[in-house]
Parts: structure tokens; C-alpha cells; sequence
């Protein structure tokens, strides 16, 4: 989606078991243009499904418009029940901005959203987070508190009249929370008991929120207060965490379910572990964990790192490989298969024309760029060859990270692995790139030309485009150059065994410069703006000769370790 602006809307429905039910509903979505459905959740305890999509933030809350009056007309919620606390047919509809929207504008357009469900659909709407002005009923919890069967009474009292609609809870599609907020994960940890009670217990040891503190008896002791009569509150350890216990029949075990409110205070691996920690310590076991909607690539990276950190493994592993460490190290998969490319929003938000060639197999890149079409073409061959050079840099590092008796080394290692996989992801992005530049040219070229002003607008595409196809291929040859520095350090001081493997890297990276300077040179050829083309050859000169420099002092290194190993 390539629109400047975007929003995601989390929308939360009181219905998780009948399909037809969810289905109409997300129809009802997917019939706005210019938004995209990410995820479709269900849960059967909760009897709750989490639905995720995104767009530009008016589509976003015609969507959300129509799947609420959707949710409206099907669910009745005078016969619900549900493990989850819930107050309407859809409970909570929240708006978070993702791309070039601020907070402050994407609460705007909540309030735009909630103002047009009130007055339409007269269902009592209640705004939240940074929708609401007033800090005494910012907070879900306190807004939902009571839930569906306590609306009628509550709605009634002049602090919870709605924001929006009218003052009368529906008997059958309840009231409506709306607002806007930051990214949110719904995470909840699968425990070995089927006790809610210590299952709460676990709960309140972590959240931010904590207990409330008690004479004696935690749990029936008369709950202490300050001077002021003002109850006693003991935090729990994690903070920007929300938690409460609860049994799961359709599992046949209690859970702690989590909003972790803002992942870069407390991130996904850290919440599991402290969880797990304050369960040890009440005799419980965690045996899994369960991710509800989507989570973002960066929280799966983390923790892949966090877990190979903790046994003192190289994190310089491939964007997949971190992701299976996560899965695994979460129990991630306990409940159910976790499909990464349906689960982690990045790849959700990738268009299906992205990178076709480096999702290829080998032998079809290889038929591609035999093919009479004339892209995949040297540019893209030369960031290939850079990937595959810095991949073997990369090999080397893991692998003395890796070797016995060099255990103290491996940070040292595992650091110049991550340079290396930096270095390869950029690389392989170029490939499509090159490919992406050279269309635009033809493109350019396909412009119309009948007019002097057509014909003025043709020049100045092709410009454009030519200038951008010059770039490219030079930042080709600054990215394999530089990751030189890696084959170098693994040639001098990784693992002897492996030198030559570093030595072929370096050759693939320095002929990686080469054949991308062919291109910088051959289309800065064809530039107008002549001072651009002579200062962007000259630095591709020096950065040729450098990488050739490089590749010798390598070799050098390799020749030499091989000769002292031919001695020994």
C-alpha cells in the first residue's frame, strides 16, 4: 500500500464461534477501497474475535463504520458469554497510526468514527486513550468495568454518559468503546494449572498495576490504607503491562492474558520471562505462550536475540532463523500452528509485487536472468553476488562463534554475524531494486510524446529515471566494499578452517563492485546533468580501486593461513 498516510484499526467483536457471523462482518470491510484485512482472529472461550486492517485513515473508519453496524445487526449481546470482558457487540475499536499520522490527528478521526456511530447507528459510544480529553475515564478497564450486564445502571450516572449516542445501553448490541493509541499486543501465557486464582495471582505480580496490599491474608486480609484512607497499592514488576488470569475451556488451561502496552518499555520475551520466573516461584509451570492478532517483525527479532544471547549463541542469524528461535524459545506454536507471514504485520503490509527475485529459487532466478527479457540484468546479478559474498563472510563469523574452545569469543563474533546479515539484507533488497530502476526507465521511455509538453515531461522522465538507475548500482558498490570489512576480520581472526571460504566471499564482493560500476558508468553516460555523472564516476573509481586493494590484502591472509596449515 503506498498511501502516505495509514492507520490500523483493531476492532474487537463480541462473537468468536459462528463463522458466518465473522465472515459478514469482514466482507463488510474488505468492501471499502483502500483498505487492507490483515488478520482475522477468533476465540471460542472468549467468544471474541480480534479483526486487524489498515489503510488510509478515512477508508479505515468507513470500513469500521460498516463492520460495526455489521456486528450490530447480527450479534446479540443480551444472550452473550464469553470468558473475555465485554460490554457491546463491538466492544472496543481502536485506531493506531502506523504511517505519516500523528497521534494526535489519528484521535481525530476516532472521534470522527464514534461521533458517526453515535448519531447513526445510536449505539452509546465512549471514547479512550488519546481520544478522551478527560483523564478520570481515559482507561478501557474503567470505561468496560461492570461490562455489558452492569451498562444499564452505570450508563445512567452523569460521570459515564457517553460521548456519543444516546443514554440508554441497547439490550442488544450494548455500548461501544472508540479511540486511538499506540500498538498494542494482546499476548497471553499458557500455564500448567487450570486454577484462575493462581492463575490472577501470577497476574497481579506482574502487572504495572500490581494488588492491593492486605493485612495477613493476601488474598481475604483487610486491605491496608495510608493516612489519607486511600488503599494500598503494591506495583507489580513490569511496567506498561496490563494482565489478568483466566481458565480457557477450549484448552483445558488457565492463562495470563497481557496488553503490553508499549513493547519497547516491557517487549514480548521479557514479559514471558518474568512471567514464567513469578509462576516458578508459585510452583506453576509456563508451557507456551499465545500471540492474539498481529505483532510487529522488530518484537519476533528481539526475542530470537534474547534467547541465543542467553545461551550465549551468535544472533548474526538470517531474519527467518531469529523468527524459529522466537516461536520456539515462546511456545508459540503450543496452541496452534504460528504462521509467520499471516501473523507479523510487516509481512502482511508488503505488496505481492515486492521482491520477486529474491523470492525465486535458484534455478528460476537463473532461467529469469537467461530469459530474452532483458531485466534481471548486470545490476542485479552484481547485488546477487555481493549477497552471496557477505553471506560467506557471514558463514565464517557464525561458525567461530560456534567453534569449541573459543567459547569466551563468542560475542565477538556474533557481532561481526550481525554486520554481515545487515549488510546481506540490504544487498538482496538491491536485487529487485536494480530491476525496479532499469522498468522505470522503460517506462519513461513509454511516455507520451505528441506534444512539446508531453515531449518535455518524456525528457524529463527519463532523466528521472536514468539518474535514479545510476544511483542504485553505486549504492551496490558502497554496500559490498564495505562489507569487505567483515570477509577481512574473518580471514585475520575467525576460524582457520573457514579462511578460504571468507577469501571466495571477498572475490564475489569485489567482482560485485565491478559489475556494478559497468552500470553506474553506462547509464551516468546517458545524463544530461554532466556534473552529477563525472563526481558520481569519480567515487565509483575510487571505491573500484579500494575493493581491489581489499581483495588482495584478503588473499594475501588466505594464502598465507593455507600455507601455515599445509606446514602443520
Amino acid at each position: 500500500m503506498k498511501n502516505s498516510q495509514l492507520i490500523e484499526c483493531v476492532a474487537n467483536f463480541s462473537e468468536g464461534n459462528d463463522t458466518n457471523i465473522i465472515n459478514h462482518i469482514t466482507k463488510e470491510i474488505e468492501s471499502v477501497e483502500g483498505v487492507k484485512l490483515l488478520n482475522v482472529d477468533p476465540g471460542k472461550a472468549t467468544n471474541r474475535t480480534v479483526v486487524t486492517f489498515v489503510g488510509e485513515p478515512q477508508a479505515v473508519i468507513d470500513a469500521a463504520f460498516l463492520a460495526i453496524k455489521k456486528s450490530c445487526e447480527l450479534i446479540d449481546m443480551s444472550k452473550h458469554k464469553g470468558e473475555h470482558p465485554r460490554m457491546g457487540a463491538t466492544d472496543v475499536c481502536p485506531l493506531i497510526p502506523i504511517a505519516g499520522i500523528s497521534m494526535a490527528e489519528t484521535a481525530e478521526y476516532a472521534k470522527k468514527l464514534g461521533k458517526k456511530v453515535g448519531n447513526e447507528l445510536s449505539i452509546p459510544v465512549y471514547l479512550y486513550e488519546a481520544a478522551q480529553a478527560n483523564k478520570n475515564r481515559n482507561n478501557l478497564s474503567l470505561i468496560r468495568a461492570g461490562e455489558y450486564e452492569g451498562f444499564f445502571k452505570k450508563i445512567k450516572l452523569p460521570e459515564w454518559k457517553p460521548d456519543f449516542g444516546p443514554v440508554e445501553h441497547s439490550i442488544k448490541s450494548g455500548s461501544t468503546v472508540i479511540g486511538a493509541r499506540d500498538f498494542l499486543v494482546a499476548y497471553n501465557i499458557n500455564l500448567n494449572t487450570t486454577s484462575t486464582r493462581r492463575a490472577n495471582a501470577i497476574a497481579f505480580d506482574v502487572r504495572e498495576a500490581g494488588r492491593l496490599k492486605r493485612e495477613g491474608n493476601p488474598v481475604t486480609g483487610k486491605i491496608v490504607t495510608d493516612e489519607k484512607g486511600n488503599p494500598v497499592n503494591i506495583p507489580g514488576s513490569l511496567k506498561s503491562v496490563k494482565a489478568i488470569g483466566w481458565y480457557i475451556e477450549e484448552y483445558g488451561i488457565a492463562q495470563i492474558s497481557m496488553n503490553l502496552t508499549n513493547i519497547n518499555i516491557t517487549p514480548v520475551h521479557i514479559a514471558f520471562e518474568e512471567a514464567s520466573k513469578k509462576a516458578n516461584e508459585r510452583g506453576i509451570r509456563v508451557t507456551g505462550s499465545e500471540l492474539v492478532g498481529l505483532v510487529p517483525l522488530k518484537s519476533m527479532l528481539d526475542a530470537g536475540k534474547f534467547f541465543l544471547e542467553k545461551q550465549q549463541r551468535s544472533t548474526g542469524l538470517s531474519e527467518k532463523e531469529l523468527i524459529k528461535i522466537a516461536v520456539k524459545s515462546l511456545g508459540l506454536d503450543e496452541l496452534s500452528p504460528f504462521k509467520v507471514e499471516e501473523r507479523i504485520i510487516e509481512y502482511l503490509l508488503k505488496s505481492d509485487s515486492m521482491a520477486r527475485l529474491i523470492k525465486m529459487d535458484l534455478e528460476a532466478f537463473a532461467d529469469e536472468a537467461a530469459s530474452e527479457s532483458p531485466a534481471p540484468g548486470g545490476g542485479s546479478i552484481s547485488a546477487y553476488m555481493g549477497a552471496l559474498g557477505i553471506s560467506l563472510g557471514t558463514m565464517v563469523a557464525n561458525l567461530s562463534s560456534h567453534k569449541p574452545g573459543w567459547d569466551e569469543r563468542w560475542k565477538e563474533f556474533s557481532d561481526w554475524a550481525e554486520k554481515g546479515q545487515a549488510y546481506k539484507n540490504r544487498l538482496l533488497s538491491m536485487v529487485d531494486e536494480d530491476t525496479n530502476a532499469f522498468n522505470k526507465i522503460m517506462t519513461a521511455f513509454g511516455k507520451p510524446k505528441a506534444t512539446e509538453e508531453e515531449k518535455k515531461a518524456r525528457t524529463q522522465a527519463i532523466q528521472d529515471a536514468t539518474k535514479y538507475a545510476t544511483e542504485v548500482p553505486f549504492k551496490v558498490m558502497q554496500l559490498c566494499c564495505d562489507s569487505m570489512e567483515v570477509m577481512k576480520a574473518m580471514t585475520e581472526t575467525g576460524n582457520p578452517n573457514s579462511v578460504t571460504d571468507a577469501g571466495v566471499g571477498a572475490l564475489c564482493a569485489r567482482s560485485a563492485v565491478m559489475g556494478a560500476f559497468l552500470n553506474v558508468k553506462i547509464n551516468a553516460a546517458g545524463l544530461s546533468d554532466k556534473s552529477f555523472a563525472a563526481d558520481i564516476v569519480s567515487k565509483g573509481n575510487e571505491i573500484e580501486a579500494k575493493a581491489q586493494l581489499l581483495e588482495t590484502e584478503i588473499l594475501n591472509i588466505v594464502n598465507g593461513k593455507i600455507g601455515e596449515l599445509k606446514n602443520k
